[in-house]
């Protein structure tokens, strides 16, 4: 890889400009790609402000922030990453979506170009398999809020080469994370562990064990995390959960992984979390404001 990398992103949702954001603050030349134009300038948009909010913590030095946002380009055709040495592909978490952008990065992209997804519960081998270049295939799956997390997991399809993984490895210190390795099954080990968890969590208020606010405050102040599993499961998208645990129950075929009632129907309510302003919590303004509770009787 060269000493300035030149690294695509395909996606500007809440991973993709996170991803973006620490290639260009880590000197990496980034080409932001969504076909949702709307997408990549309110990611723009976002990047802006969170540097800024840097600057003012004294984090970083304004004319620093100005060059990172040099650094990305936004772009709404796969064909402008054909000078990337590196892209990740970070669309939302859908199979057949996924594959499609693989076998087009795969006809576009030249034979020497990685190919990673952020993928957080797909089988990277299967990607790999949708491509000719399936030893150029790869998994660095990002924690949210990417420029916060450390963690990266590197998860290494049946097909990459060594590398392959060894450039991941490299790229990902570049970026300033810590990475583990993983085997290409279900959940990887984060999510693997979490999912569950946030599930039970989920059972929990379905059974009414407790308030939202008293099974977060539980596993904030006895299990000693920094936030609670529903108010997580609000920051990562009900939506994004509820798909993890169905993908975890079907693939290992097992009961424990049953998603809860209470989320399916969050979902299918439209309320996702933090995304649609309404989750386990009511959010304003990007801002938590109460539990969500029941709906509200409906008086017309």
């Amino acid at each position: 890889m060269n000493e300035t990398p030149v690294i695509g992103v395909v996606g500007a949702g809440q991973m993709g400009r996170g991803i973006a954001q620490v290639a260009a603050q880590a000197g990496c030349q980034v080409h932001l790609m969504d076909t949702n134009d709307a997408q990549v300038r309110g990611a723009l948009v976002t990047i802006a402000k969170d540097l800024n909010r840097l600057v003012t913590k004294g984090k970083l030095e304004s004319s620093e922030s100005e060059k990172v946002l040099e650094r990305i380009r936004p772009t709404g055709a796969l064909g402008d990453l054909s000078g990337c040495e590196y892209v990740v592909e970070a669309a939302v978490e859908n199979t057949d979506l996924k594959v499609s952008i693989f076998r087009e990065l795969d006809a576009l992209l030249p034979s020497n170009c990685i190919l990673a997804s952020n993928t957080s519960s797909i089988s990277l081998t299967k990607l790999a398999g949708a491509t000719k270049r399936p030893e150029r295939v790869i998994g660095l799956h990002f924690m949210n809020p990417v420029p916060l997390m450390k963690l990266v997991e590197i998860v290494r399809a049946l097909q990459t080469a060594d590398d392959t993984y060894e450039e991941t490895c490299r790229l990902s210190e570049r970026l300033g994370k810590t990475y583990v390795t993983t085997r290409d099954m279900p959940g990887f080990i984060v999510n693997r562990m979490l999912i569950p968890f946030i599930n039970e969590a989920c059972f929990a208020l379905q059974d009414g064990l407790g308030t939202v606010q008293d099974i977060d405050e539980a596993a904030r102040l006895g299990l000693n995390h920094p936030m609670g599993p529903l108010q997580l499961a609000d920051l990562i998208g009900l939506d994004t959960c509820l798909f993890i645990a169905e993908v975890l129950q079907r693939e290992f075929g097992e009961d424990k992984y049953r998603p809860a009632s209470l989320l399916r129907n969050y979902v299918a309510a439209g309320w996702l979390g933090r995304k649609t302003n309404r989750g386990f919590y009511v959010y304003s303004a990007g801002k938590q404001e109460r539990p969500s509770g029941r709906p509200p009787p409906d008086t017309k």
